[in-house]
């Protein structure tokens, strides 16, 4: 809470170039960060009150749905990189195609 009260005192160029560093710092973290994180606060929680089962089972869950999602996309972008190279041969191929008949019809025109 002190981070963006100091940031908005700083302006808005502060607060975007920490968001973005922010961002950048939790596209990085990945399944072994999760359980880490995980494992703190399971051996740091407070043994009069623990962490409720509710609680432990949505945090997996919404990490598992982040790990899906970013299986699809990593899913998606080789399907679309894949279909980029597949029409681009086509265009190769139709404009082979398209020059073919085009000199063969100037050919059968001036016999």
């Amino acid at each position: 809470m002190t981070v963006n009260s100091a940031n908005s005192s700083t302006g808005t160029g502060a607060t975007s170039s920490t968001s973005s560093a922010a961002n950048n710092a939790y596209a990085s973290l990945g399944m072994g960060d999760f359980l880490k994180m995980m494992t703190a606060q399971m051996q740091n929680q407070d043994p009069t009150q623990p962490v409720d089962n509710t609680q432990m089972v949505a945090q997996l869950a919404q990490f598992s749905s982040l790990s899906g999602i970013q299986s699809m996309g990593s899913t998606l972008t080789t399907m679309n990189t894949t279909m980029s190279n597949v029409a681009s041969t086509l265009d190769s191929i139709l404009a082979a195609q398209n020059a073919a008949a085009g000199t063969s019809g100037s050919s059968s025109t001036s016999s």
